[in-house]
């Protein structure tokens, strides 16, 4: 059985009114996984969407038991190769996206992909769900949010033997501007680009 988080962590103090830059997840020492992790909480907390980061299936191969109510995993294997990183539902709609990081300035590497998470991504579209990546760039302090579409226009290409250029992320994805309620606010970007409609969240 898969435990996944229910409790919301707390947040740091709000920005304060004088400042004009919002307080972003990189300056309150966050990683850009525990900033999704931290917005994901906010969003289920709130009521508004449901989605959580994919456990890694496993295969257990032995196991000691120091106590009769209680077991040690001693080795195991990863079952298979994962697909993407969260999925969810929003609105009634299947969410299911990737997230990577990157310290270049200029492309985000393809060896960060592998060719079944690009044939997952394709699948999830073809049965109209709602799927893309988010893209970090932490020198920049910039981050994207790029349609599953065209990022798997540009693997096919040479099987993601390059690198994806920012200026064509910036070209075919959306800029997500980072704030603290919640950290990475992505689900205002399906609103107003990939679903339709007036964006749900309300940065404090």
């Amino acid at each position: 059985m898969v435990n996944y988080p229910h409790q919301v962590r707390k947040i740091s103090t709000p920005v304060k009114k004088q400042d004009k830059n919002p307080i972003n997840f990189a300056n309150r020492g966050m990683s850009f996984e525990a900033a999704i992790n931290d917005s994901n909480h906010y969003y289920l907390a709130r009521g508004i969407a449901v989605i959580h980061k994919k456990p890694t299936p496993i295969q257990i191969v032995k196991v000691d038991y120091p106590k009769r109510s209680r077991a040690k995993i001693i080795e195991a294997y990863f079952r298979q190769a994962s697909t993407t990183d969260y999925s969810g539902v929003y609105k009634g709609h299947y969410i299911d996206f990737e997230a990577k990081e990157t310290r270049q300035k200029t492309a985000m590497p393809m060896k960060n992909f592998h060719s079944h998470q690009i044939e997952h991504m394709d699948q999830v579209l073809a049965q109209g769900g709602i799927c893309f990546v988010l893209l970090h760039f932490s020198t920049l302090k910039e981050t994207y949010l790029l349609p599953a579409s065209p990022l798997i226009a540009f693997y096919k290409i040479d099987q993601g033997s390059k690198s994806m250029p920012l200026s064509y992320i910036r070209e075919h994805g959306y800029e997500l501007k980072l704030g603290h309620f919640p950290s990475v606010p992505y689900l205002t970007i399906i609103d107003e680009k990939l679903i339709g409609g007036e964006p749900i969240e309300k940065h404090e």
